[in-house]
């Protein structure tokens, strides 16, 4: 007991000494992390349940259309959203992208046809993916070299409690006999954005704005092929696609349909599997930042990739005894390896990325290792 509290209050006391040496600019853009996130649990976990049950949409549809997400990312990120961020600056990007995301949750909470429905998702998905390396190279330009791994974990972590306060509550006020409490989950999620909206034009206007004329005219479209010449930047990329597609997008797809028909688990359990998800990261994202300071990073993602191949043989395994309680075990067991993976990825990737990335061209060094 004594050696678990000794960890603790030194962790807590790196995160002290850590908040004390942020940037005043630094500060304000963390402490809406978790606010702005609140709407992202309030509808994440009833995407398909409003567009099948609330508005009547086929389940074949309401798939289709949520398909659109990632395609539209993809184009966004890929398309113009890095070199966006290098031109007119990150503030600017990422204040657009805020107004085109509540513009889409308001699209979304109040559309009654599926082109409505695939029209918001398109105009959200495409806003959050460009905002993603507009995020970093804002938080690039504003927090020292130094404390970046440590920002980037702090976030993850508040983002998480975010998302798991905006769950509760969704999961106790929508109920889909009452079409209206989803418009309001959607129209909350809009309102989520506000904040940080109002410190971008407010006290950070003058954070990483466009880049002077001498750096400007240096900014050019690179290209996938000459950011990968770099050898750290095309690991860094390959890492990235590997946790895409083996990791978040199969957690949010493969991993619900395999556990409830291969694995024949309860929706309770897999609800009670995304809690654990949430909680360990909410519960060990400080004091593992703390065990990882200063340690390489390249090591931390080799072993977050270390956990995830483990977390995914837990799955399968589940599969070989279906409808049992081991199922549910190893199923519950997956979600919460999986976090320790996510623990690690969150805070090292993002730190790298900047670290290698020169100030003109750091827009399209993050588009590249924020594709998901």
């Amino acid at each position: 007991m004594t050696n678990t509290t000794a960890v603790q209050n030194r962790a807590l006391a790196a995160q002290v000494n850590f908040w004390r040496d942020l940037p005043r600019e630094a500060r304000l853009m963390l402490s809406v992390v978790a606010l702005e996130c609140i709407g992202t649990g309030l509808v994440l976990p009833f995407m398909i349940t409003y567009l099948h049950e609330v508005r009547g949409f086929p389940l074949g549809m309401a798939g289709l259309i949520i398909a659109i997400q990632p395609l539209c990312g993809l184009l966004s990120v890929m398309g113009f959203g890095g070199l966006a961020v290098d031109r007119i600056g990150a503030r600017r990007v990422l204040l657009g992208t805020l107004l085109l995301m509540m513009i889409g949750d308001v699209i979304m909470a109040l559309a009654s046809t599926e082109r409505q429905a695939a029209l918001a998702l398109a105009v959200t998905r495409a806003a959050s993916a460009v905002s993603s390396p507009a995020q970093q190279s804002l938080i690039a330009g504003t927090v020292p070299a130094e404390l970046r791994q440590r920002y980037f974990g702090t976030s993850f972590f508040l983002l998480n409690v975010g998302v798991g306060i905006g769950g509760v509550i969704g999961g106790v006020f929508v109920d889909v006999h009452r079409p209206g409490t989803f418009q309001a989950i959607y129209l909350g999620d809009a309102c989520g954005y506000i904040p940080a909206t109002l410190l971008l034009l407010g006290p950070l206007r003058h954070v990483a704005g466009p880049p002077a004329s001498d750096i400007g005219a240096a900014v050019e479209r690179v290209g996938l092929s000459r950011l990968l010449r770099n050898p750290v930047m095309a690991a860094l990329a390959l890492a990235e696609l590997v946790a895409s597609f083996v990791g978040y997008s199969q957690l949010t797809a493969g991993f619900t349909n395999f556990a409830r028909t291969v694995s024949g688990v309860s929706t309770r359990v897999i609800g009670f599997a995304f809690t654990f998800n949430t909680i360990l990261i909410m519960a060990f994202q400080l004091n593992i930042l703390d065990r990882i300071e200063g340690r390489r990073r390249t090591r931390v993602v080799g072993v977050m990739g270390v956990l995830w191949a483990v977390a995914w043989l837990c799955l399968g395994s589940a599969g070989l005894a279906p409808r049992t309680t081991g199922a549910s075990v190893l199923v519950v067991l997956f979600m919460c390896i999986f976090a320790f993976g996510e623990i690690l990825l969150q805070p090292t990737v993002p730190a790298i990325v900047n670290d290698i990335a020169p100030d003109h061209l750091r827009g399209q060094h993050n588009a590249l290792s924020t594709l998901e």
